[in-house]
């Protein structure tokens, strides 16, 4: 399919999605961005044609993107307006913010969920913990979940680990975490599956990934989100049969990424949250794995068309490369450390490397923004190690004063894999 140039307005919270404006605007359609957070206003100058306030440009657009939740309300406006949107609705921005209602709506399609209970009150949990001794993890709820390191994965098996983390947080972040969910810990493969929507049905292949969410190897540190992915692509594997395939009636109306977090093991799948948005880095990940034209493909998606897409063969990993103050937000540390030095690369390279707060200045890459979040390394590969071997060796060609990366993304999968194969999830 071969369409003709169309417009495409991009509107991000933070400064997330340029990326994949940059693809679009490469296939020769027209692109304009519209960045939100003022803090992050100069991410990818010098890349695209900026835009404030986006309703002014949306008579402009042919398709207009949004990156985050919170959005579907508006979302769901332009649609009665008869425009062509990829983004979210009231339904699906709420199974991601509200953990409880997630989980409720997990259940109702027909899949396991572990048991969960949600609080307001850090006493409360505590006292329950204390009468129900197990492991447990904490997870923020609404807005506050977007900072995983407020996440805490207990360690303890009578969950005292749990409480002093809780007596912390109500020290500490009282007035930052309103509500929060305690889940019952489960042990297995930590896999994600996720797909394309295009308002009436999933398009797929679906992104099988891996996310990789501690600072440092071995899953040590504190949580950052996300350091880097390996995934690859199949068809309707049980994996996705048994997860987001049980949603399709559930999402009509919603166009774009959607994605479940989980724990797999022998007993069954275990559905942990849901991501009702592009992921970060996921997308520098499909971007490298998708063949197909990004701005065909997103046209489709907005249209509710069905797409043949069309993705490498063989395993992607991706390599989160930062610099300080990632993962923490502090902009006097960024100013210090960080702020507009240049991203040095020993070679050229023009594949495999994804800006993220970065802008174009002069010919040179620069840090942008205040996060510290500089650019994704992506490589491909018949096998998971052949994909490190690319992106590791894309890594070693970049410099940046005080940069950081974890160097054991995708190693997990000779074991994971293995474990999933045996357990029947990938067939």
């Amino acid at each position: 399919m071969n369409s003709l140039p169309k417009k495409f307005l991009f509107i991000s919270r933070h400064g997330s999605i340029h990326d994949l404006a940059i693809q679009v605007k490469g296939e020769g359609h027209e692109a304009r961005y519209c960045i939100l957070s003022k803090a992050d206003r100069d991410v990818a100058d010098g890349f695209l044609e900026k835009a404030d306030g986006w309703e002014a440009h949306k008579d402009w657009a042919d398709v207009i993107i949004f990156d985050d939740t919170g959005f579907g309300e508006a979302a769901e406006k332009l649609r009665r307006e008869g425009r062509k949107v990829v983004g979210g609705t009231r339904y699906s921005d709420r199974i991601e913010e509200d953990r409880d209602f997630g989980q409720d709506e997990m259940k109702a399609a027909g899949m396991n969920t572990l048991p969960n209970w949600d609080f307001e009150s850090f006493d409360a949990a505590i006292d329950f913990i204390q009468q129900h001794p197990d492991r447990y993890v904490v997870k923020p709820n609404g807005k506050a979940q977007n900072d995983k390191v407020l996440s805490f994965v207990g360690q303890e098996e009578d969950g005292r680990d749990v409480v002093t983390v809780l007596e912390h947080y109500k020290r500490g972040w009282g007035s930052k975490i309103r509500s929060f969910q305690v889940q019952k810990f489960v042990s297995g493969v930590e896999v994600a599956v996720g797909a394309f929507f295009n308002g009436k049905d999933f398009i797929l292949p679906a992104c099988i990934n891996f996310e990789h969410k501690r600072m440092f190897n071995d899953d040590i540190g504190p949580s950052t989100g996300e350091m880097g992915t390996s995934a690859f692509w199949a068809g309707e594997i049980k994996l996705f049969r048994d997860t987001l395939a049980r949603l399709r009636e559930r999402l009509q109306g919603y166009s774009g990424y959607i994605d479940i977090n989980c724990i797999a093991n022998a007993r069954g799948i275990y559905p942990l949250e849901f991501t009702a948005r592009f992921g970060y880095p996921t997308i520098n990940l499909q971007i490298e794995g998708v063949l197909s034209k990004w701005g065909d493909f997103l046209v489709a998606l907005a249209g509710g068309e069905p797409f043949e897409l069309r993705t490498k063969r063989g395993f992607q990993i991706c390599v989160v490369v930062a610099v300080p103050p990632f993962p923490f937000v502090d902009a006097d540390a960024f100013r210090r450390y960080s702020e507009d030095a240049v991203v040095i690369f020993k070679k050229e390279i023009k594949e495999g490397l994804h800006p993220c707060d970065i802008k174009l200045a002069d010919g040179d890459w620069r840090l942008a923004g205040n996060s510290g979040y500089a650019l994704v390394v992506t490589g491909s590969g018949p096998t998971m190690q052949d994909a490190r071997r690319e992106a590791y060796n894309r890594v070693k060609n970049i410099l940046i004063p005080n940069m950081f990366y974890r160097t054991d993304i995708g190693e997990r999968w000779h074991r994971d894999g293995d474990l999933l194969q045996t357990w029947g999830y990938m067939v």
